[in-house]
């Protein structure tokens, strides 16, 4: 396949995923923000692999200001409270090692900050599907 058709082959696909997938083709303001954590959690993991610490604070204080964001919480529980909790930590954590310019342990809190993601997003998963109507679609976080 040239380049020409496999470029046209990902367009394609890109603007029938939401229509696939069952998404609004406008993304909601939740949607937004975990695409930004997404965004910004990546360039932390770049600024690890280059020992950019002026970068991976940049990175870190969006985190934690898009955990301030009302949309940010996205259930109401005891659980959900202390994953989110336990992600802000591991930011913070990032933030204060990446000040000190201590590579390792910047390295530590995004691992710890990228297990809370997980577990969180676990959560929020489990209890929307215990949600759902008999049969129903579960629509997921990004």
């Amino acid at each position: 396949m040239n380049r020409t058709a496999f470029a046209l082959t990902l367009f394609v696909l890109a603007a029938a995923l939401p229509w696939v997938s069952g998404h609004d083709a406008e993304p909601t303001k939740v949607e937004k923000i975990m695409r930004l954590k997404l965004k910004h959690a990546q360039t932390v993991l770049e600024g690890l692999a280059t020992k950019d610490f002026k970068k991976m604070q940049k990175s870190a204080d969006e985190l934690l200001f898009l955990t301030r964001e009302a949309e940010w919480k996205v259930l109401h529980t005891p659980d959900y409270e202390n994953h989110s909790n336990e992600f802000r930590r591991n930011v913070q954590d990032l933030l204060k090692n990446a000040k000190d310019e201590n590579l390792d342990g910047c390295a530590l809190a995004y691992m710890d900050m990228t297990l809370s993601c997980v577990k969180c997003h676990k959560h929020v998963r489990e209890v929307r599907m215990g949600m759902l109507p008999r049969g129903g679609v579960e629509r997921r976080l990004p």
